[in-house]
């Protein structure tokens, strides 16, 4: 097997050697973003592909959201909600479900017993209908968003809405634990049989929360 395979790249070498050698990378010429639009057409093209996902979409204005939150978790029927140590704790001043703690030592049975969870975001990606997550206070650790079947996720629109991925790349911090979140956890099986919940939350509710203005 040795002997095949040096043979194979001897021949390979061989085969380059009058080959001029350029160490510079390749450009590509991959577009930044897919057309130009409004922020009102980017935020509008984030709720429909979200909703494609099976995600469901909310829009509120900043003195609606704790009622709105309030309303969701009621609905759901949750008791218990799982908050992260930075989130604004007026998001949840509309409702009196217990509280749980993002601790660094709560197993996983601990956090499947938990209903839902609330958090904030890092970025929306329009393009894909993608919410991405970044482990800032207001959103807590990973696995926060990935054990409780309720995930209440708040953007701030239009200003952490972008319309294509390389836009959230470049607001992005590369180090930081990145999670990319498009609509409810779901998996398909060989005949397409959806089945959600597999890997992560069965619902995923995104409000877009429309800073610095109300509604008229």
């Amino acid at each position: 097997m040795s002997s095949s395979r040096e043979r194979i790249l001897g021949r390979v070498r061989r085969a380059l050697a009058d080959a001029p050698r350029d160490d510079a990378p390749i450009a590509r010429g991959y577009l930044r973003r897919h057309g130009e639009r409004t922020v009102e057409e980017t935020v509008a093209l984030l709720a429909e592909n979200l909703a494609d996902y099976r995600a469901l979409v909310h829009r509120c204005t900043p003195a609606e959201l704790p009622s709105l939150i309030g309303r969701l978790l009621s609905g759901r029927g949750s008791a218990s909600v799982l908050v992260p140590p930075g989130l604004d704790a007026s998001w949840l001043a509309g409702t009196d479900v217990a509280r749980v703690a993002d601790r660094a030592g709560s197993t996983a049975h601990e956090l499947d017993r938990v209903d839902s969870v609330v958090t904030g975001c890092a970025v929306a990606v329009a393009e894909t209908g993608t919410l991405v997550l970044d482990g800032s206070p207001d959103q807590g650790r990973r696995r926060i968003t990935l054990v409780p079947d309720h995930h209440i996720c708040v953007v701030r629109v239009p200003e952490q809405v972008v319309s294509s991925v390389p836009e959230a790349l470049e607001r992005l911090d590369p180090v930081r634990p990145l999670t990319w979140i498009s609509g409810p956890s779901a998996t398909s099986d060989i005949e397409l049989d959806r089945v959600e919940g597999v890997h992560g939350p069965r619902t995923l509710e995104e409000i877009g929360r429309e800073s610095g203005r109300e509604r008229v």
